[in-house]
């Protein structure tokens, strides 16, 4: 449950970063952003392998660049679902999947598969 959480609030961090930088990104409250960072580790959790699945055909042809696309359209579903969180179209989607993604990719080399934060030493001996 800490792991879900400590990723959650990585997306989050994702999401407002994404708020920053791209236009057509908008969070009504810290709230909602924190519910969106939540509801979008749910939709990744459950509806994006079913899409990932659906779509493998198109995903080989492209070779992997169609998974691009389905993370777009996963947070556009968040936005349409969450009240305050305001999406406005595909470009802004998609730059706002690749943020939250390059975040949360960059957050797991510092925290271990069971949500941990790992700090490694090394030792000259």
């Amino acid at each position: 449950m800490t792991g879900f959480i400590l990723r959650a609030l990585i997306t989050a961090l994702g999401l407002w970063l994404a708020t920053e930088w791209v236009d057509g990104v908008r969070i009504d409250s810290p709230w909602t952003l924190v519910i969106a960072g939540v509801l979008l580790g749910v939709v990744n959790a459950i509806v994006r392998p079913l899409t990932v699945i659906l779509t493998f055909p198109i995903t080989i042809v492209t070779l992997g660049v169609f998974l691009l696309v389905v993370n777009a359209a996963m947070v556009a579903l968040v936005a349409w679902l969450l009240p305050g969180f305001h999406v406005a179209g595909f470009w802004p989607a998609f730059w706002t999947a690749l943020i939250a993604s390059l975040t949360s990719w960059v957050a797991s080399w510092f925290i271990g598969p069971k949500g941990k934060i790992d700090i490694v030493v090394r030792r000259n001996d």
